[in-house]
Order: C-alpha cells, then structure tokens, then sequence
C-alpha cells in the first residue's frame, strides 16, 4: 500500500511540555485515537515488508517504547519466524536483569531502558540490527542508545545498522550524522524539516474524575492459561505472534453478539490489543482499538483537532502514576488487554469512571498469569 501524510499524521499539542509543544499523532498506529486493527496492521506491513526487501537476513529488532512497540513487534514479523525482537521499556525490574539506561530528551517520560542480558548472543546471529521507531526527528534518542550499545557491547561496530520509522523528518545535517555512522534509514513518509505552531490552539488538560462507588463484582477478569514471551526481556517473534492469536481465540469464545467492541491496551502493551482486534474483525465484529498512554494531550474540539476527549488513569502497573486515555464513545463490549500481573482496584476504577462518561454494555478485562480476582 501507498501512504500519503494525511493519512498517518495529525497535530496535537502537548500539555504542560517545554521542551515541545507539539505531538505528531498518527491515525492509523492503535495507540491514541482508535482505529481497525486491520488498518493499523496493514500500516505496520506495509513497513516490515519494505525493511525485509532490503535487510532479508536481520535477525534481532529492536523497538521503541512506548508508541512504537506494536510497530517494532509486526516489522520483526515481516523479516523472519526466528528473529529476535524486544522493546526498551520505561517500567522497572529487579536487579537480577542487566538493562542500558538511556534518554529520550524531548519526550515527556524521559528515561527508557533495554535488556541485554542476552544481547550478545543475539548480535551475534544477525548481520544487522534494526531500530523501530513510529518517528524520526532528530535521531538524538538513537545515536543515544547506540553510543552506549557500541561502548559495552564492541561487535555491534561490525553490524549494519537500520533506523526504521513511520514517520521520517531529519534534517540533511542529522541524516548525514546518521549516515557516518554507518545508519540507514527507512521510512513509509518523508516529512519536511520544520517545527509545527501550535501556539493558537487553546486546550485544556484531561480531566480527573471521582471515581465511582458502584460495584465490579459484575465485571469479568479472565485469567490466561497460557503466558505470554515478554517482548521487554525478548522474544522469537513467532511464538509471540502466535501466542497473541492463540489469546485473541479464547477471547472470541468470551464475546457475545455486540454491534461494538472496542479493545483498548495499557501503555508499553500494544500489539495483544491489535492483534485480538484482528482477530475479531475477521470474525464480522466491528472493533476500533488503542491503548492508554503516559503522553499528556491538550484537549480542544477546535479545528479538526484529533484529541476531542481525554481523562487521566491510574496506571495498571503503577497505581502512583498518571496515564490517559482519549476519544472514547459508548461501546456494547470492551476488552481490556494487558501484560500487567496484578489488577489494581484502584486502576481498574478509574478506567471503569472514565468509561461511564458515555457509558457501555460490558467489560472484560484480560491478564497475565499472576492476575488476582478484584
């Protein structure tokens, strides 16, 4: 497929961030505002197919949190069964693993982190190594992570490097730092080089709501029988793709006749939502999915802006900080899909108060295999 600007690019302005006032939010990634999943992933395809035409023998992809998980997971897919993927992350872990800490300096949750426990054995069965990102624009969190790969890691230095984005705006200057590098960059849309004025565009913040007091007893958790790879830690991307349909088949034994479902992810857990989606769709059901976010969006309904709707959650993995969630609406089925162990009574409520603004049929919400019954 062919894609044009308008349709992976809408202009949001960022609340409360000095260090840019804007956010490019794309339409079709499944992660701010809904969308198919067969859109989404025929995006994602489209992308893996033109890396895997041109670096056929990668075997380790890395991508990056929290956007472009989903992304980095379906280019691995187009590559090979036994390549290798896994996702830097923003959560915590013991100090039982090794993790590179890095600086992504423009965004609102700076820090980031990869694994690399294993990553030595896994450079050395790849002839090349690519990078995911939903977008480049200025390389800096790149050249970042691969300045400390290359310093503890040396035969990363003999290893062809690949930057694979949705979106790319580089500047030549940047290009060309990239490119003595020994960088390649790969892209679906080339943008030009340009900040955008978002200075006329008043928002307010995502609201905060009192949570309700009604009961969930009546709300089902369902408990996989199966766990899943953790992309966090990596995974062969097959037995995770095929573990995400093996739940999105037991999900559909759980759904009932709905004119809509809406299958909604937490944070860095994309692609299980998209991938049930998928799934569902193909089944005849009409299903929009996306996921909530730590990113803080202004929120307006002037002048086509793309986020109309948004309210702040307790975060499914850490009920002491703010995520958020944009453009609901009334939904007859809604799965919520994520990796997180334990269900916080605190998180789930206020999804479930979110949520009741406009109302729905039923929730389900799907977990891990430590996921205790509220």
């Amino acid at each position: 497929m062919i894609y044009k600007i308008n349709d992976v690019l809408r202009i949001a302005k960022r609340h409360n961030n000095n260090k840019r006032s804007y956010l490019l939010v794309n339409p079709l990634q499944g992660k701010h505002i809904p969308v198919s999943s067969t859109s989404a992933l025929n995006m994602m395809k489209t992308l893996g197919d033109k890396v895997a035409s041109k670096y056929p023998d990668t075997k380790l992809v890395i991508g990056f949190a929290e956007t472009a998980t989903a992304i980095g997971a379906m280019v691995a897919a187009s590559l090979s069964e036994d390549c290798i993927y896994i996702h830097t992350t923003r959560e915590q872990f013991s100090n039982n693993y090794h993790f590179i800490d890095f600086l992504e300096e423009h965004s609102h949750a700076p820090e980031q982190r990869l694994y690399c426990d294993k990553l030595n054995e896994w450079l050395q069965h790849t002839s090349t190594v690519v990078f995911v990102d939903d977008e480049l624009s200025t390389g800096k969190t790149l050249r970042n992570i691969i300045r400390q790969l290359k310093s503890e890691y040396p035969i990363i230095n003999n290893k062809k490097l690949v930057v694979v984005s949705i979106i790319n705006r580089l500047s030549s200057e940047n290009e060309d730092l990239l490119q003595s590098d020994g960088i390649d960059c790969e892209y679906l849309i080339k943008l030009p080089t340009r900040n955008f004025d978002v200075s006329d565009i008043i928002t307010q913040a995502p609201k905060v709501l009192n949570s309700l007091t009604e009961s969930i007893e009546n709300k089902i958790l369902f408990n996989m029988t199966t766990s899943l790879p953790n992309p966090r830690l990596g995974v062969q991307i097959q037995n995770y793709i095929s573990g995400l349909k093996l739940l999105g088949s037991k999900i559909l034994n759980l759904v009932e006749d709905s004119d809509s479902i809406l299958v909604l992810g937490t944070e860095e857990c994309m692609l299980p939502a998209i991938i049930t989606g998928k799934i569902l769709e193909d089944k005849g059901y009409k299903v929009l999915t996306h996921s909530s976010t730590r990113s803080p969006i202004g929120i307006t309904q002037q002048n086509d802006y793309p986020i109309t709707e948004g309210y702040q959650l307790r975060s499914f993995y850490d009920v002491n900080r703010i995520t958020y969630i944009y453009n609901l609406k009334y939904y007859d089925l809604i799965l919520v899909i994520s990796d997180v162990g334990y269900w916080h009574t605190e998180s789930v409520n206020s999804l479930l108060t979110a949520l009741s603004v406009h109302g729905y049929g039923k929730v389900i919400f799907v977990g891990g295999n430590d996921v205790q019954h509220l």
